[in-house]
């Protein structure tokens, strides 16, 4: 019997080896971050994509029109955000096509050039962290709020209490609610919604500011990038980008979206600019 999972990464093989502008890549549910063994995700064949994920619109890549030179990161961060102005060029002539503030975009951008020194057969690209973060809080706006200057979000954004309902999973607190600000239950924290239980573990310090904080985009988005290029994946094989994606969240239709999202923001990226 061919399971929903299974036929889903075979429609991925076939979609991405066709979708010049693909970009599958990158994370956590209500319940979010709870590892998959990888094991346990139907294989494709091992399909691949017709180009690296976002080959021909992620930055970091030398001499792609649109992009920006890559980085050879020194530390965990790779220097502060936003302290590159071509990063920050780049994020500006992107605000308006992809609807996407361009404050969010600095963090996705630079996590991949992290990731990309890090990680480098991981082959991770920006838009499937912008895939995940238009998913999980619509990239730190949900609720009405908006990034800050500085990454985070002017009011914290936190999930539901994890307590069992509504589909969600039972995590009683394991932070004391330093993070979530609940002494019984763990939620889901900042724009990409880690549990602290997982934070505590991909914990990362993406703008080189000395801190590791959840509800800061830079550090979440290279956490997330780090999450979802564990076990040794290579996010430009189908299979492997479904059971990262699924492993942030255990859903096939959570898959599906952020294909969908990742997938339109690869090709907008490119379309001609005024």
């Amino acid at each position: 019997m061919v399971t929903q999972g299974a036929m889903t990464v075979a429609v991925l093989a076939g979609v991405l080896g066709l979708a010049v502008y693909a970009v599958p890549h990158a994370g956590p549910e209500w319940a979010y971050g709870e590892e998959v063994d990888p094991t346990t995700v139907a294989d494709s064949g091992d399909a691949p994509l017709a180009l690296p994920p976002g080959v021909d619109a992620v930055p970091g890549v030398p001499g792609v029109p649109g992009s920006f030179p890559s980085e050879e990161p020194g530390t965990e961060s790779g220097g502060p955000t936003g302290a590159d102005p071509v990063l920050q060029d780049w994020a500006a002539s992107l605000e308006e096509p992809l609807g996407i503030s361009a404050r969010a975009l600095q963090a996705y951008g630079h996590a991949e050039m992290v990731l990309k020194s890090a990680r480098p057969a991981c082959r991770l690209a920006w838009t499937t962290l912008a895939g995940i973060g238009s998913v999980e809080t619509n990239h730190g706006t949900t609720g009405g709020t908006s990034l800050a200057a500085d990454g985070r979000p002017a009011k914290p954004i936190r999930g539901p209490a994890l307590d069992g309902t509504n589909g969600n999973g039972a995590h009683p607190d394991s932070d004391g609610g330093e993070l979530d600000d609940d002494t019984t239950w763990d939620r889901a924290v900042g724009p990409m919604q880690f549990i602290p239980e997982t934070w505590d573990r991909w914990a990362a310090d993406g703008d080189g500011d000395g801190v590791r904080d959840p509800n800061d985009i830079d550090d979440a988005a290279v956490a997330a990038g780090h999450y979802l290029c564990a076990d040794n994946r290579d996010l430009s094989r189908a299979a492997d980008w479904y059971a990262a994606v699924f492993s942030y969240n255990h859903l096939d239709t959570y898959v599906r979206e952020v294909y969908a999202r990742a997938d339109d923001y690869g090709k907008r990226s490119k379309s001609p600019r005024s």
